[in-house]
């Protein structure tokens, strides 16, 4: 698929699950679960032991049937290692303009981290197809939706502080879509191998988003 159509799935789907830990070794399963629960946009970070790896074998056992990126990618040599390994989308912390390019040279989405008007604006005159507030527990909704007054013409997502508590809020806010890391994919339910847990968390998110969406007509 193209990236405009990529990222119309990301759009639809409206949760990014973030996928991090200490290992590699059971993350395919976690992948599994979470596309049970009903996610299928996810990004394996490279703060993971081994993440290339990771992504080739969560490709090989699920597919397209789940749209997977990367995430924690600081550089555009790591941005094109991952699309070779198979990486649709590309997410960072910060606003790097050659990590941009690189995507866009691979026709693959970039998601950049911003947190102030400028960051913002700068990452979206780059190319950027969405940009990622982080921390976004920092300023919260009211936060995003101060971003949005101004710049609505950009697709924003919220990451680190999105829960089940937050997760309505920031989609009231204008958020287009949820990033959600340790509150979805539960460091103990890895460690644990309880992938039950992280289906049924899944699921909750999932109905989050179904149900606003539902409510508000979007």
């Amino acid at each position: 698929m193209s990236s405009h159509e990529n990222l119309q799935r990301v759009l639809d789907s409206g949760i990014v699950a973030v996928i991090r830990a200490d290992s590699g070794e059971t993350l395919a399963d976690v992948a599994e679960a979470l596309l049970a629960g009903g996610v299928e946009v996810m990004e394996v970070t490279f703060t993971v032991p081994d993440a290339v790896d990771v992504i080739k074998e969560v490709k090989r056992r699920i597919g397209d049937r789940i749209l997977l990126g990367a995430g924690t990618v600081l550089d555009s040599e790591t941005a094109r290692t991952a699309i070779l390994a198979g990486a649709e989308f590309i997410v960072s912390p910060s606003t790097d303009v050659k990590v941009i390019e690189m995507c866009k040279r691979y026709d693959k989405i970039v998601t950049p981290g911003v947190f102030t008007p400028t960051e913002v604006v700068t990452a979206w005159q780059a190319g950027a197809d969405i940009v990622k507030v982080f921390p976004a527990d920092i300023g919260g909704p009211n936060h995003l939706k101060a971003l949005k007054g101004p710049l609505p013409q950009v697709k924003i997502m919220p990451t680190g502080g999105v829960d089940l508590t937050t997760a309505e809020d920031f989609l009231k806010a204008g958020a287009c879509a949820l990033g959600v890391g340790g509150a979805l994919v539960e460091k103990d339910a890895v460690e644990r191998g309880d992938m039950d847990r992280i289906t049924s968390l899944a699921k909750q998110y999932v109905e989050i988003v179904r149900n606003f969406r539902s409510q508000s007509g979007n």
